[in-house]
């Protein structure tokens, strides 16, 4: 089937585009910047569409004939519904690369039409949530009564300003765990901890990662907190901004914040990516206090988005799957992560 890179011009989307070529694939690149478009399709001898998301029919004209969109223009909490919106009118595969909570939640929202209209729906094909999700998935499979979940992870490199913008529209909400199968809104920075690499403890704080909603999907683990590892003194920044909470969601506050991140670099050098890796813990706990510790080593998070968010496509490109939402492990298995290039796994 035909398929889309929409926001194929930004950041990552660039990166997947190449390396899908790469492959001898053949994307249509997709996206609201006709001369980028066509800068990128003649460098990459692609076709491509001009489409805004702000014009529903011109968007789902430009979908027509397509069978799957891999859709990589955030933020997803304003691109995310126009594009699902088009691919369950259309009836097209839908793909995203987001980690935005309430994105997981509003696709998995929508599973009953996408089963009735035969299409997959799995936002987060990428670092956000694919060796998380797995990772959770094996976990679960070795203590099958888990009732508590942490995850945490390490990534180097920096992140694009796609990322970094996204980071802004979060602030206003604090943060976000699960508890007892529901989601709990926490202030910002809610815990620190630390968690052991290369026989050095790592200071790591709780954020509102994917995973506290989609490993729930994955495990039904009741129970579920995601941490990132930073320098102390973010965690003490973090803390010190629940003060202006309430001011954070503000639109003059927000420009102005999202005018300094765009002044920022598109992203992180290649360079940079080939010298910086990832690193990913996950424990369960059960009702005695047991606990399991698995460990993974990956690419840069971008690099192994480029990966997983192609893999997922290739599958969906070769074989028939019943419509519905998906998270990664439950479309591909929990051992996906593990298939993909660069990836080492660890117990304990």
């Amino acid at each position: 089937m035909d398929w889309m890179i929409y926001g194929a011009t930004g950041y990552t989307g660039r990166l997947i585009a190449k390396e899908a070529v790469r492959r001898g694939l053949k994307p249509v690149l997709g996206g609201r910047n006709a001369d980028a478009l066509e800068e990128m399709g003649a460098e990459l001898k692609l076709p491509y569409r001009v489409l805004s998301l702000d014009n529903p029919d011109t968007l789902h004209h430009g979908l027509h004939a397509l069978g799957l969109v891999l859709h990589c223009a955030g933020p997803f909490s304003q691109t995310c519904k126009p594009m699902l919106e088009a691919c369950l009118d259309v009836g097209c595969h839908y793909l995203d690369i987001t980690g935005e909570i309430d994105v997981f939640a509003h696709c998995h929202a929508q599973h009953d039409r996408a089963m009735k209209r035969g299409i997959v729906v799995l936002p987060g094909s990428g670092f956000d949530v694919v060796p998380t999700d797995c990772l959770a998935a094996q976990l679960k499979a070795r203590m099958p009564d888990a009732r508590r979940l942490v995850l945490a992870f390490e990534a180097g490199g920096g992140p694009s300003r796609g990322t970094a913008l996204t980071s802004v529209e979060g602030l206003g909400k604090g943060g976000r765990i699960r508890r007892n199968g529901q989601l709990q809104t926490v202030p910002l920075g809610w815990r620190s901890r630390s968690f052991e690499r290369d026989g050095e403890q790592r200071t790591a704080v709780t954020i509102p990662w994917g995973d506290v909603y989609t490993a729930y999907v994955s495990t039904g683990i009741p129970d579920i907190e995601v941490y990132m590892a930073v320098p102390p003194s973010t965690v003490k920044r973090l803390r010190w901004l629940r003060w202006f909470r309430p001011f954070l969601g503000l639109g003059p506050i927000q420009s102005w914040l999202k005018a300094k991140v765009r002044k920022q670099g598109a992203g992180p050098s290649e360079k940079k990516r080939e010298k910086t890796r990832t690193h990913v813990w996950g424990e369960v706990y059960g009702s005695d206090d047991e606990m399991i510790r698995q460990r993974l080593e990956t690419p840069n998070g971008y690099e192994l988005t480029v990966t997983a968010s192609l893999g997922l496509v290739e599958h969906l490109l070769a074989n028939r799957v019943a419509g519905g939402y998906y998270t990664p492990s439950q479309l591909m298995g929990s051992d996906y992560i593990n298939r993909l290039p660069g990836v080492t796994a660890f117990d304990g």
